[in-house]
């Protein structure tokens, strides 16, 4: 299985009008998370199943990235993939996906790069940059992939 866990791109800071689930993409944000799908799709990253966070900046990024993959599939919103989410049950549901497919996952930090950690058994899987990817295979990260980065870089 492949896992493709994407940190939601920047967002405008939490306000009392606006609260934090409510934190809306910055137009920089929608460029990054727009040039980061535009460079995925070159790097045979089509997922079969998109999770994301319901959080409204973790699922406009899944929109825009998966938007500028030319993928038109099913993006399900999973409360767990919200801040303070059980990355253990996150791990349980991946379990529950067929072994070839290519799952993406969009949330936030530090629970996205958690996430890492458990399932590469990495206690210093890097922590994501917002907008940036980190592809998994079989339980070892191959890459880490931003908007601003030439191409996939290892992770060591």
């Amino acid at each position: 299985m492949q896992v493709l866990l994407i940190r939601h791109a920047e967002a405008v800071d939490a306000t009392p009008q606006r609260p934090d689930p409510a934190r809306h993409l910055t137009g920089m944000g929608r460029i990054a998370a727009r040039t980061l799908g535009e460079r995925l799709r070159w790097y045979d990253c089509m997922p079969s199943v998109v999770w994301t966070s319901p959080l409204v900046r973790a699922a406009q990024t899944a929109e825009i990235v998966l938007a500028a993959m030319g993928w038109s599939g099913v993006i399900e919103a999973l409360p767990v993939l919200a801040p303070g989410g059980d990355a253990h049950e996150l791990e349980a549901l991946l379990g529950a996906v067929a072994p070839d497919a290519v799952v993406m996952l969009f949330g936030h930090e530090p629970d996205i790069s958690g996430l890492g950690s458990l399932l590469t058994r990495r206690a210093d899987f890097p922590g994501l940059k917002k907008a940036q990817a980190a592809r998994i295979i079989h339980g070892r990260v191959r890459w880490l992939f931003g908007p601003d980065d030439e191409a996939p870089y290892p992770c060591r």
